[in-house]
């Protein structure tokens, strides 16, 4: 009996599945754990008629045109067939229904459960049923008599009883299969059968053998086994002449036996190894089918029972396996030979074939494996398959019988290529969208809305819903065309058909927020050109076709721009002005997939961002969903569940952020990926129960999972700290790429995310000092801010730890003089913009009339400067209400000085206009030497007492609240230079004894001491050179707006720019004072005229005070911080860092 081994295709997810064929044998019908029964016209059925009959579907039946499925809603349910109308519910039980079948007659349906009972119904009427009762577990299978006198059964509780129906009582029960608590548990599902006509045996699955029974006497007759089977036989079916009975079993063996002879005929084996769960003989006998518990499809074809029971005979059922097969060799007739070999001639020569370990998956038609003891029982010997390798069409003629001769002598053969195998290309498919063969399936399911479509007999129509109902009403299409693409956005619909013989493939498009009453344009593609793909931009619209063309058109349906791509298209996407496409960049080998990326951004400034990179997947997997994430970061996820990231920090490289199988329960579970969102982080799917894809109905609900990077060490405290900055780093990538792009973005929101990057950090630096890992501080202190620099080194001189300190004030000088010379560069490049920009007119209000005032002011004398900026403020006031553009261009250079002067940890800066405290300390204290420094890095040319962010940032600590002094007042500190002497270190071992030697007590006593009167002097001076240089223009005039704006913010001026002299100070001035609104500038204006009095009177009073007593009092809030550290004054460098190290607040 010489049968034919068809390749396994996918049929269902993964799990169990069932199998039968129609009366007719021309379709088969599978149903599978994903809920479908699916009918096939044959194996070869690339787009089978799919019935979804509930969640799961464990067994099913059919008879004369009704279909019963046992699912998993612990009911037995019948449909039509072959249309899989429902039909109603012919029973219940409490638990899962695990085995149905049909009488022979078709009268009646015989149902077990896990609830340990089994059920007899009437089909005509379901309210006839007849229980049978007596089995202590769950029922694995039952099987009616042919002539509907007798049922027998198998159960979880080792036995095999047979039950006459009439009288609901048992027979006969044998003891011959292992206890198991549940079906799942069982070695066996144990599907036994009643011998066809006249039920003359019953056929046991018992371990490795099938026992049959005889009927009425009930006794065990005679066994089938044979050594090619050596895991337990799992199913048995009769043909229907009821003269061969083939058994399937866990690890994927399928045999045939001659029931008269006792003879094996037939033996093949799984491809793949797996466990045999459904197995069905073709009405006629000449095929077999078979599914597995992955969800897969079999197939054996050219069963001749008729011949292959004439041919047999005694002698070779006495010999063995081997001998048998080898002598068949022999026998003449080569042509059986050849069929034999379930390499068949048709299957194509080019393709090797591989043993069954090193099949891939992903590759079922492309190589089979040979059969066992076909030829010869050596795993190293050749078939007939690998004998024609390289051999055309002809090789059929050739003559098998010297071909047959040379199978023994395999050394001399040539060796088959056992190298890797090309995979399969990915065919291409739309983003969010369900297989294409489904009835009712999703087009698109975006962010914006849900495309549905609905391909029955009574429908042919799309429905389009949208999330928001404000942006459009749901919409109901009639999909005359056969849509079968569809992507949806915030203004269109776009839907594309496949091209047929008598009509093009069309590229439709529904504008629905066009202000024009013609919303609607269709395009016909060239012939032989299929759309394959499409998405929506923003403005645009873009579809990839099989003639290797992408075509952008516009929203209006202009034709746009056509480029070419190097290989197939697989799937495109679109965000705003972003187009990212992924094709075939080549063949990929083991099941891998070669596919390559090109990420265009349109626009103004039109760019190639990637230039066909290769796109990383996980091994053996393809591509399931390409997109972009809410905020416009390109992203896609491969079959196995791993979602990626585009890193653009990081050289546009891709980051894995998330494994959906993580978070699945089952195997065959799988998540649906709808959208991506980065602030907040969440991964948008829809779970699937044993599918890779949901159902329309009823709708299924969005789950949100979290993000985690795949770091090493994930469960200690060190691991996870790591994976929340880095994941945190990487996500909040896009408020770069919004602020580059031009896109308004939430400034809050990062500054909020800075400050808690930068509270990570400082966690990490303190675990990593508790560890004693001051190496890896240092490391994590480069990542830092320069402000939290400066609690590092607080924390680590605290530790007691000097050598970390002194790193890291050597690390916070060098961000400071990086944070200088950027801003320096800054500076030139802005000035290098006004120059540009100085010869380039858009409106009088806006360029030109600065631009000539700027010219005014460089020809008058200094004197006449502030009567002109009075001028200016009052024309630029009157302009800004006239041209509210010049707002909306001015208001965009604000955000710039707010985030170079962000501070995560700042307290005390209520107006980020003003500078920060801490870098203007020590201003003026440019001889004030560090006993941590190198006496070499104090002459670096970039830290002088000009600029105060190089300052020492252990002397800002240990005067950390005292009053900020403006560079104006450095005159005044270099003419009283011999009371501000700088202090000289000692040598290093007595730094070092003071350091650890001296008690608190001591070092609280000579910081209690108060400076000297000329050092108050001195620094009351420092601390309000604004106040004595305001006091000269107060005596001749009133202060006009600008004026009073510039005192106030002269500070953070020269916090920015040290080296700027006083016109330059009063330019840089005027153009801050310029980027505030009108309504500012004339409160400031008239603030200035009415209060100018007051204002004097107060400075005076001010100045009065201060200059009096010296010092404000001490238990105020804001100002007895500052006050306190006036008072603690050190005398020496080593009072003063010992006094830092150990202070108690």
């Amino acid at each position: 009996m010489p049968a034919e081994r068809k390749p396994m295709r996918y049929g269902h997810t993964e799990g169990h599945t069932d199998v039968c064929f129609d009366h007719t044998g021309k379709h088969i019908v599978t149903c599978g754990s994903d809920g479908d029964v699916r009918i096939w016209e044959s194996l070869d059925d690339d787009d089978p008629k799919s019935i979804n009959v509930g969640e799961k579907a464990y067994s099913m039946a059919l008879k004369d045109g009704r279909l019963v499925t046992a699912v998993s809603n612990n009911t037995v349910q019948i449909h039509t067939f072959p249309e899989g109308a429902p039909d109603g519910i012919l029973t219940r039980f409490t638990t899962n229904a695990n085995h149905v079948v049909f009488s022979e007659s078709g009268t009646h349906v015989a149902a077990g459960s896990s609830d340990f009972m089994v059920k007899v119904i009437k089909v005509s009427d379901s309210s006839q049923q007849k229980t049978l009762r007596g089995h202590d577990a769950p029922v694995l299978s039952v099987a009616i008599d042919p002539k509907d006198v007798y049922l027998a059964s198998s159960s979880c509780d080792g036995s095999v009883a047979v039950w006459k129906i009439s009288e609901q009582t048992q027979v006969i029960s044998w003891n011959v299969l292992q206890k198991s608590s549940d079906v799942s548990n069982a070695k066996s599902i144990c599907r036994l059968t009643w011998q066809p006509s006249n039920g003359k045996l019953l056929a046991v699955p018992v371990d490795k053998a099938v026992q049959l029974y005889e009927r009425d006497s009930w006794n065990n007759v005679f066994n089938l086994s044979d050594d090619f089977i050596t895991q337990p036989v799992n199913v048995v079916s009769w043909s229907s002449c009821g003269k061969f009975l083939a058994a399937g079993s866990v690890g994927g063996f399928v045999t045939v036996w001659n029931v008269e002879t006792k003879e094996c005929l037939e033996r093949a084996k799984h491809e793949k190894g797996y466990t045999v769960c459904g197995l069905v003989w073709h009405p006629n006998g000449s095929q077999i089918a078979y599914t597995d518990t992955e969800g897969c499809l079999g197939l054996l074809d050219g069963l001749s029972p008729g011949a292959a029971k004439t041919s047999t005979t005694a002698a070779a059922a006495a010999v063995g396996k081997e001998a048998k097969d080898y002598d068949d060799l022999f026998d003449g007739d080569d042509d059986g030979l050849l069929e034999e070999d379930p390499s068949e001639t048709r299957s194509p020569p080019k393709h090797p074939l591989l043993d069954d370990e090193d099949e891939d998956d992903l590759m079922p038609s492309l190589s089979r494996p040979r059969k066992r003891g076909a030829i010869l029982e050596d795993d190293n010997s050749m078939d007939v398959g690998s004998l024609k390798l390289g051999v055309g069409k002809d090789a059929e003629d050739d003559d098998s019988a010297s071909m047959v001769q040379l199978a023994p002598e395999s050394s001399a053969l040539r060796p088959a290529y056992e190298g890797p195998l090309p995979t399969p290309r990915q065919k291409p498919f739309q983003t969010s969208s369900t297989p294409v063969h489904l009835m009712h399936r999703f087009l698109v399911w975006n962010s914006v809305g849900i495309v549905r479509c609905y391909n029955d007999e009574q429908d042919n129509a799309i429905d389009v819903e949208f999330h928001d109902t404000s942006v459009h009403h749901t919409m109901h299409l009639t999909n005359s065309l056969g849509h079968m693409l569809a992507d949806l956005s915030q203004e269109a619909v776009l839907l594309a058909c496949e091209g047929t013989d008598e009509l093009a493939s069309k590229l439709q498009c529904l504008h629905f927020s066009s202000w024009d009453t013609n919303k609607e344009w269709m395009v016909d593609m060239p012939k032989e050109e299929d759309v394959q793909a499409l998405c929506l931009g923003q403005g645009w619209a873009a579809a990839a076709t099989s003639a290797l063309l992408v075509r952008i058109f516009s929203m209006g349906g202009v034709q746009r721009e056509i480029f070419s791509l190097p290989g197939p298209v697989v799937c495109m996407s679109a965000h705003g002005e972003q187009l990212m496409i992924v094709y075939h960049r080549g063949t990929g080998f083991d099941g891998d997939q070669s596919l390559g990326v090109q990420l265009l951004q349109f626009g103004m400034r039109r760019r190639q961002i990637l230039h066909g990179d290769p796109l990383p997947l996980s091994k053996k997997s393809h591509l399931a969903w390409l997109g972009f994430s809410a905020e416009g970061t390109p992203c896609y996820v491969d079959s196995e569940g791993v979602v990626y990231m585009l890193n653009r920090s990081l050289g546009n490289t891709w980051t894995p952020v998330c494994n959906t199988r993580e978070h699945c329960k089952g195997k065959s579970d799988h998540y649906w990926v709808v959208g991506i969102h980065e602030n907040p982080q969440q991964l948008r799917c829809i779970p699937c129960k044993g599918a890779r894809f949901p159902a329309t109905l009823p709708r299924p609900a969005i789950a949100i999972l979290p993000f985690k990077l795949p770091y090493c060490q994930i469960t200690t405290e060190k691991g996870q700290m790591e994976e929340q900055f880095w994941r945190s780093m990487l996500f909040h990538n896009h408020f770069d790429f919004l602020d580059a792009s031009g896109y308004e973005f939430d400034e809050a929101g990062k500054s909020l995310v800075q400050k808690e990057q930068q509270e990570l950090l400082m966690k990490m630096f303190a675990l990593s000092c508790k560890l004693e890992r001051e190496f890896r501080c240092v490391e994590l202190a480069e990542l830092m801010t320069q402000s939290v620099v400066t609690l590092a080194i607080r924390y680590a001189s605290r530790s007691k730890r000097m050598a970390l300190a002194q790193r890291l004030n050597e690390l916070a000088l060098e961000k400071a003089a990086e944070i200088t010379a950027q801003q320096q560069e800054e500076e030139e490049q802005e000035d290098f913009r006004s120059r540009l920009n100085a010869g380039y007119s858009r409106t009088d209000s806006e360029w030109s009339q600065p631009r000539d005032r700027n010219q005014r002011r460089q020809q008058q004398p200094r004197e006449e400067e502030e009567e002109e900026k009075e001028e200016e403020e009052e024309e630029d006031a009157a302009v800004e209400e006239e041209t509210p553009e010049c707002e909306m261009m001015e208001a965009d250079e604000v955000p710039e000085t707010k985030k170079q002067r962000l501070n995560p940890f700042g307290k005390g800066t209520s107006s980020p206009e003003k500078p920060a405290p801490k870098p203007v300390l020590m201003a003026t204290k440019e001889g004030r030497v560090n006993p941590f420094k190198v006496a070499g890095a104090v002459k670096s040319p970039g830290f002088t007492a000009g600029q105060p962010r190089t300052a020492n940032i252990l002397d800002n600590m240990a005067k950390s609240s005292k009053k900020p002094s403006a560079p104006g007042g450095q005159a005044a500190s270099k003419q009283k230079s011999p009371v501000l002497k700088p202090l000289l270190p000692k040598p290093k071992s007595k730094t070092q004894a003071t350091l650890f030697q001296m008690g608190p007590k001591t070092a609280s006593k000579k910081t209690e001491e108060k400076p000297s009167k000329e050092e108050k002097e001195s620094r009351v001076q420092s601390e309000n050179p604004v106040h004595a240089a305001a006091e000269n223009t107060e005596n001749r005039k009133p202060k006009t707006g600008f004026q009073l704006w510039l005192e106030e913010n002269r500070k953070g001026i020269l916090a920015d720019h040290p080296d700027l002299d006083e016109a330059e100070i009063i330019k840089e001035g005027m153009g801050r004072f310029r980027a505030l609104s009108a309504k500012d500038r004339l409160s400031l204006t008239e603030k200035a005229k009415g209060g100018a009095v007051e204002d004097c009177a107060e400075v005076k009073k001010r100045k009065r005070f201060e200059g009096e007593d010296g010092e404000v009092p001490v238990n105020e809030t804001a100002e007895g911080e500052a006050n306190l550290s006036k008072k603690k004054k050190p005398l020496d460098t080593s009072s003063k860092l010992s006094a830092f190290a150990f202070s108690k607040d």
